[in-house]
This record gives structure tokens, C-alpha cells and sequence, in this order.
């Protein structure tokens, strides 16, 4: 190409994210970012957009206008990041509650900018070399806090597939399981049975929101092996911790392998003052760990952690462009038995900078902070006459409702200030009643915060 012809090809070309010229050329586009997401919370002015689906969507509709033009648009990059924060569930705003939906922190969320722009991927080392080591240190010092002794983990997209691959890697280490779990386990493990072609699980009945250790013994008992019974720490309605370390003994007893789905609870263990509500976590074979919940991470930073590393060598594949014996003899790493996926973004650089940049004792604080939040929102409930407290929290969770209320005016409560773009509350039906739900995950919620979010519940209820 004639140095003319170079010139005008760069002049044309879109810049590249890394390479020499990456630096220079984000810069400017992210200068362009961050004002439009300035622009988009100002014009939202809450944790939701106001007038609900149908005005979301034409607002979208309007900014995007044809989604593959003739032409490209030069402004497309602020005109629709505008609009994507402007129609955002903002889980940073204190009003933003419903789910276990974390805001992001920001050095957390710069780390994964620099994932994005240098784009590798974690199926083979020559596309991930740096990637891969800080992946396999991460991931080992990870498992060794759950089980306070050397293990391993793999780095997944969530709970889905971290309970999906428990079940996967009982399936191929004992045969046909059949899966045992309370009533309040994730939807995720059904799921997982039906995909994996295992038999209907069985279920555990939990009146009290948790697995009874009693009843689980019952079930074993009449039911022939292989067993997985799983367990929560950490239930999506209530945030409840099934008893872990006597449903270990009942495991034991039947020789069950043991999964814990600790996707909400597992940060726990960062924290002096509550880890021990997860006594028991290191005897289960396998555990999920959600890090975009209760960890502040962007999503995805799920993770699996597993008691017996070799455990995972039933997930070994070979594909010769990727991983041939001649290249792994020769000493380069085999990442294709880290994970189903192939193609697998570095999603361990924003943990791991954030682990470096927090320490145990500063996520720690963080847990502190919004179990202690959970706490204060209770008592403000359980305080006043208009509102009946579901239980005291065990992690961040707080379900309330308004006292003497029907399911259905708690529903158009939750609607109402939904569509009005005021408040994110989750529902829950842990005893057959609705109740609203408050998620906690914002170290920087305030006393006013909480009070604020009661008042406008209390504001919206038919006297």
C-alpha cells in the first residue's frame, strides 16, 4: 500500500481500542462516555425512568431510529449511551432495591474497560497469556478462602452455570444423581436437572424458609444413591442461610455429595463479624460464588469453587487448534478444561483488582456496611405501626409490607412507584403472603436513604 493510500485508509478506519493508538484513541470517546452517562442519570432523576415500559421503549425508539443505517452517525456513541443511562436502572441509587443487583465500584469497573480493549480470551494461552495466570492465582486463592485450604475454582457467568457445573460434575463423577433441595433453592438447579437429562428433583419442604436438616435425613433415607443434595446460603426471597453444617452431618451420613449455592451469601466470608454464618461451607464438595452481588463487580463474576481439584479433569476436551498435545507438552497451559465456554472474556482482572485494591478487610467493611443497613431498615419497620417486618435479616434482605394490606395493594405499591420512577422494590412470597422486598447492596445508603424509601412506600398505601 502506497503511503498515500495508508494514510487514507487510517483516516477512514475506525480506531482501535488497544495497539499503540488505543490510548489516544479512547480518550476522547471516553470523555464522550462519561458525560452522557452525566446527562442520562440528570435527565432519569431516580433509580428509574419514569411512565414504564411502553415510554422506556419509545424513548429508545427515538434515539436509535434505524439500528443499521446507510450511513454511520459520528454522535451515535453519546446519543444512545445517553439514553442507556436515561432509561437505566441505576443500582447506585439507595431507592434502587429489588434485587441482588449491586452497583458496580469504579475501580472495578475501570479495571474491566481495560478487558474490553485488549480482548482476550481465556481458551487458549496464546490468546490470553498474561490473562490465564492471573485467572489461576485468583481462582486458587478464591477457593482456598472457602475451604481455608488449597482447592480450586473456574470463573463463570453466574449462579446459573456455576449450579449448572455442580450438577454436571456430579453427574460425570457418580453417574445419574438424583438432586435433593428445599423448596427455597434457585430456580437455576431445576433448570440444570432438566438440561443435564437428570431425574425430577426431589424437593425438601422449608415452612421456616430454610432446608430442615430432619426432613432432608427422612428423604435420604428412603431414596436410592447417587445423591447431590444442595443447599442455599444466601435464599432470593429472603436472603435466608439453610443450616449448613448439620445438613453436611445428614450428607455424610448417606454419603450425598454436597453443593452449597452460596451465589448471595459466599462474601460473607470476607467479613470477621458475619463469616461465621456460613460454618459449614467447607464441606461441600462443590460452591457457587456470585461476586456481582454481593462484591461489587460489573457483571458477570461468578465463580465455582471446588474441594477437589481433580474433580474437574471429567471437563478436559481436546481441540488441536486450541489445546494439542505437542503445545501442551511442550508446557503451554490447557485452558479448555477451565470452563464449558470456548471464546471466555478475562472477567477475573476486575476482581482480581479489586481484591489487591480492598483487601479482605476493606470488602469486608463493605459487607459490614450493608448487613448493618439491613438492620436499620428492620428496625425502622418492625417500628412503626404501619408496616409488619417479615423476620430480622440474616444478610441484606428485608421484606416488609404494609399492615392489613391485600397481595394485590401490595402489588400496585410496587407498581405504581415502579412506573413512577421513585423506588425499585422486588417482590417475595415466602409464606404465601406478597411481601415487598428491600436488597440492600449499597455501602453508601443512608439513615434518610432508608426513611426516605419507608415514606414513599407509606405514602402510596390505601388508607
Amino acid at each position: 500500500m502506497s503511503p498515500l493510500a495508508s494514510r487514507v485508509a487510517s483516516d477512514v478506519a475506525p480506531g482501535l481500542a488497544s495497539g499503540p493508538q488505543g490510548p489516544a484513541a479512547l480518550r476522547p470517546l471516553l470523555t464522550t462516555v462519561l458525560d452522557a452517562l452525566r446527562t442520562g442519570a440528570a435527565a432519569r432523576r431516580g433509580p428509574l425512568p419514569t411512565g414504564g415500559p411502553a415510554t422506556v421503549a419509545a424513548h429508545i425508539h427515538a434515539a436509535v431510529g434505524d439500528p443499521l443505517p446507510q450511513h454511520g452517525d459520528p454522535d451515535a456513541l453519546r446519543t444512545l449511551v445517553h439514553a442507556f443511562a436515561a432509561g437505566a436502572a441505576d443500582p447506585a441509587d439507595p431507592l434502587c432495591t429489588a434485587h441482588l443487583h449491586c452497583p458496580p465500584l469504579a475501580v472495578a469497573t475501570a479495571a474491566d474497560l481495560a478487558a474490553s480493549a485488549l480482548n482476550p480470551s481465556l481458551d487458549s494461552w496464546d490468546q490470553a497469556p498474561a490473562a490465564s495466570e492471573l485467572e489461576t492465582l485468583v481462582t486458587a486463592a478464591l477457593a482456598k478462602e472457602v475451604y481455608g485450604k488449597p482447592a480450586d475454582a473456574l470463573v463463570t457467568t453466574g449462579g446459573t452455570e456455576s449450579n449448572q457445573l455442580a450438577l454436571l460434575l456430579a453427574r460425570e463423577l457418580n453417574g445419574n444423581v438424583q438432586l435433593v433441595c428445599a423448596e427455597n433453592a434457585h430456580h437455576s438447579l431445576h433448570r440444570a436437572t432438566w438440561l443435564l437429562g437428570l431425574p425430577e428433583p426431589v424437593t425438601v419442604p422449608a415452612p421456616t424458609g430454610t432446608l430442615d436438616p430432619a426432613a432432608l435425613d427422612e428423604i435420604l433415607t428412603k431414596l436410592p444413591g447417587p445423591l447431590i443434595v444442595a443447599a442455599t446460603a444466601g435464599t432470593t426471597d429472603a436472603g435466608l442461610i439453610d443450616p449448613l453444617s448439620a445438613i453436611a452431618d445428614v450428607c455424610h451420613t448417606h454419603a450425598a455429595r454436597l453443593h452449597i449455592d452460596a451465589a448471595y451469601g459466599g462474601a460473607l466470608l470476607f467479613s470477621d463479624r458475619h463469616r461465621s454464618r456460613l460454618d459449614g461451607l467447607t464441606r461441600a464438595h462443590t460452591v457457587t460464588l456470585d461476586l456481582h452481588k454481593l462484591g461489587w463487580q460489573p457483571i458477570a463474576a461468578g465463580l465455582i469453587a471446588v474441594q477437589d481439584p481433580h474433580d474437574l479433569r471429567v471437563l478436559e476436551h481436546h481441540a488441536d487448534y486450541l489445546n494439542a498435545d505437542d503445545d501442551t507438552e511442550a508446557g503451554l497451559p490447557d485452558l479448555l478444561g477451565r470452563s464449558l465456554r470456548t471464546t471466555r472474556r478475562p472477567d477475573i482482572l476486575k476482581t482480581a483488582v479489586t481484591l489487591k485494591t480492598l483487601g479482605r478487610q476493606g470488602l469486608g467493611t463493605l459487607v459490614d456496611q450493608v448487613c448493618a443497613h439491613a438492620r436499620e431498615f428492620a428496625h425502622l419497620v418492625a417500628s412503626h405501626p404501619g408496616f409488619e417486618l417479615y423476620a430480622p435479616p440474616t444478610i441484606s434482605t428485608v421484606l416488609f409490607r404494609p399492615t392489613h394490606a391485600t397481595d394485590d395493594a401490595v402489588a400496585d405499591i410496587r407498581r405504581t412507584l415502579l412506573t413512577q420512577g421513585h423506588a425499585v422494590l422486588g417482590r417475595a412470597r415466602p409464606d404465601g403472603r406478597l411481601w415487598l422486598k428491600a436488597t440492600l447492596l449499597n455501602p453508601h445508603t443512608t439513615a434518610g436513604d432508608l426513611a426516605a424509601l419507608l415514606k414513599l412506600v407509606e405514602g402510596h398505601t390505601p388508607r
